[in-house]
């Protein structure tokens, strides 16, 4: 009987640990350094609609397709009166040199330590470092965690969408396509 008691307790444990946010729900006040250095909080949003998008790890092949997506349509979010901000385990000065190679027009918030990505339910898995060479010279990026590809809309405090199962150079037309929906 004991083995059957401890295996209850564990099971409520295991479902915590695997929390995922779902359309609906309270979005979590999150904070983080940017790519320029600077804090910012959620809250800093005002009443725009959030699109944050957590992704693995900056300077990489999909990663960039997703970036140069969201930077190629900012007018387009603009529009519709929201903020997108990439979220990723690299660590600030990594960010800025992404920002700077890829010629980003949005914020790229620093999670090294993976507390972001897991207010939101988001996985992570053991980050890493890479090599890339940027306006001819060669830096390390590193990053604490890797998150997997996710993005959320975040409207009014709540989560207006939510996807898990993100195509890297599809996600902003995908997320615009949904801002227009709701919007009508």
């Amino acid at each position: 009987m004991k083995p059957f008691f401890v295996s209850l307790l564990l099971v409520p444990f295991f479902m915590l640990s695997a929390f995922a946010l779902e359309v609906g729900d309270d979005a979590p006040a999150f904070e983080g350094k940017l790519d320029s250095g600077e804090t910012w909080k959620s809250a800093d949003a005002g009443d725009k609609t959030v699109v944050v998008y957590f992704y693995p790890a900056a300077m990489t092949g999909g990663c960039t397709k997703q970036a140069c997506g969201f930077r190629d349509s900012k007018e387009a979010f603009e529009k519709h009166n929201a903020l997108v901000i990439g979220v990723s385990g690299d660590k600030p000065a990594g960010l800025a040199l992404f920002k700077q190679d890829s010629k980003l027009n949005f914020p790229l918030m620093a999670d090294p330590d993976g507390s972001i990505a897991k207010a939101f339910g988001v996985p992570t898995r053991k980050g890493g470092s890479l090599k890339r060479s940027v306006a001819g010279v060669e830096h390390t990026l590193e990053r604490g965690v890797s998150a997997a590809r996710w993005t959320f809309i975040i409207k009014d405090g709540k989560i207006l969408h939510k996807n898990d199962k993100v195509k890297a150079a599809e996600d902003s037309k995908a997320v615009l396509a949904i801002l227009a929906r709701k919007k009508k």
